[in-house]
């Protein structure tokens, strides 16, 4: 299947093993440099809709709607591959980062801190302060 592509929602899409929730979790990944953007969630509806357009749209726990990435920011994620992994309960979208930024606090990356001796500590710089893209919340 290549995304952008109107899929036939068959037996591929029936393989994947949503929890109680009907949620799956979904690692995005940057296809250029490997390294991990975000974690999100995913339902039918979600996987559907990403499949169908090229660009990764997710399910939002805390909205409880769809939320096209970059619908706000214009930080799109094109959609390169979908993968699922061996026991078919988690999602990887290997993924082109328009802008560069991935999270809503302005960095590539969500995962921006790492343990340091006991505490959390931000390895990653802000490369566009969130006020800039999201304006007055």
């Amino acid at each position: 299947m290549k995304p952008g592509q109107d899929p036939d929602l068959g037996e591929w899409f029936d393989q994947v093993r949503w929890d109680e929730n009907g949620l799956a979790p979904v690692v995005t990944q940057d296809a250029a440099s490997g390294r991990v953007l975000t974690l999100a969630w995913m339902n039918r509806e979600a996987l559907a809709e990403t499949a169908r357009s090229g660009a990764a749209v997710y399910w939002s726990r805390s909205r409880r709607r769809l939320w096209r990435k970059g619908e706000e920011s214009g930080h799109v994620q094109k959609v390169l591959e979908v993968r699922l992994d061996c026991d078919a309960d988690a999602i990887l979208l290997r993924v082109e980062q328009v802008g560069g930024i991935a999270c809503h606090t302005g960095r590539e990356s969500c995962f921006f801190r790492k343990l340091d001796n006991g505490r959390w500590v931000a390895t990653d710089p802000v490369l566009k302060d969130p006020s800039l893209i999201y304006g007055k919340r």
